[in-house]
């Protein structure tokens, strides 16, 4: 009887969900796993007089201390910390604010405004780079026009082509084209909030803009947490926008160079520079690294203290 009941208990195996996720997992590990573990396995080699030889994590030691390779591959990341912080500073406030303006339920036209903050986002980088480009260009752009005509000519600078505002200038381009992203997601959440916790809010005298901060805000922080870790993988892992508006030596003076512009150069090689797989892939390692490292802290970190918070 106890062998019976102890059979009847164990739940049955799901074969249906292990077919339905098998092509999706075959998929995911031929065009995500297998050359993400291919390409730490080529950081571990070097290639000597045409043969390919084991060096550990000698490639690694030179992108990080070696001078040459060390002042590129420091400059790249200050930048990418640099694109990462805009975004966050600027971006993700406007896109919380916006959510909360096309969320009010007496505003008029809040479909057409979200559609049009949104458009920019499904647009080609090629396209954006460029056309930003043209718009900025001191000699033929709208620019310079567009700041005359209301006065403020005296503000116009060549942002492009000056160290000093470059990668600011494609950072806020880069806001401009993807802000719509958090505030669909903050829309999203927002519209998940129960009436009912507002209309209690509104017995207590919590309304307008306090009703936002004291308790909407609380409610929509994990979503502002994932579009954190979002901002910050999709910033380290930039590379079109630069690409597009700059050309692969990131200029000038490799003020806009990020890691990813970085790799593709020493990977595929540019101009004279030849290209070499093994260091590219070093630079690719550790660009994983930096990225694994900062979900890790806020999975394990931050995620836990909301939940927590919530609670």
């Amino acid at each position: 009887m106890s062998d019976q009941s102890t059979s009847t208990n164990r739940s049955p195996i799901r074969w249906h969900i292990l077919v339905f996720l098998a092509p999706a997992v075959l998929v995911y590990t031929a065009i995500m796993i297998f050359p993400l573990f291919n390409t730490l396995r080529l950081a571990l080699y070097s290639e000597v007089e045409q043969t390919r030889i084991f060096v550990g994590l000698e490639n690694f030691r030179t992108l990080f201390f070696d001078p040459i390779w060390s002042k590129q591959f420091w400059n790249a990341l200050g930048n990418n910390f640099w694109f990462f912080i805009v975004h966050m500073l600027v971006q993700n406030p406007i896109g919380v604010a916006l959510a909360a303006i096309l969320s009010h339920p007496r505003l008029r036209f809040a479909a057409l405004y979200r559609s049009a903050i949104f458009i920019p986002t499904i647009l080609s980088f090629v396209i954006v780079g460029f056309a930003w480009k043209l718009i900025l260009s001191p000699i033929w752009g709208i620019a310079p026009g567009m700041l005359d005509a209301v006065g403020l000519k005296s503000l116009f600078a060549p942002w492009l082509g000056k160290e000093e505002y470059a990668l600011t200038t494609l950072a806020l381009i880069s806001v401009w084209q993807f802000v719509g992203i958090p505030m669909m997601l903050i829309y999203a959440a927002l519209l998940t909030i129960p009436e009912e916790i507002l209309e209690a809010g509104e017995i207590d005298g919590i309304t307008g803009s306090a009703a936002f901060w004291k308790i909407k805000l609380p409610l929509i922080l994990p979503s502002i947490g994932i579009i954190s870790i979002l901002t910050f993988v999709g910033n380290f892992n930039a590379f079109d926008l630069i690409y597009a508006a700059q050309g692969a030596l990131a200029g000038p003076d490799f003020s806009t160079d990020i890691l990813g512009t970085f790799m593709y150069r020493t990977f595929f090689g540019f101009q004279l520079q030849l290209g070499d797989p093994h260091m590219g892939s070093a630079i690719a390692g550790a660009m994983f690294g930096i990225i694994l490292i900062g979900v890790c802290l806020y999975l394990f970190g931050i995620q836990t203290r909301m939940r927590r918070y919530q609670l």
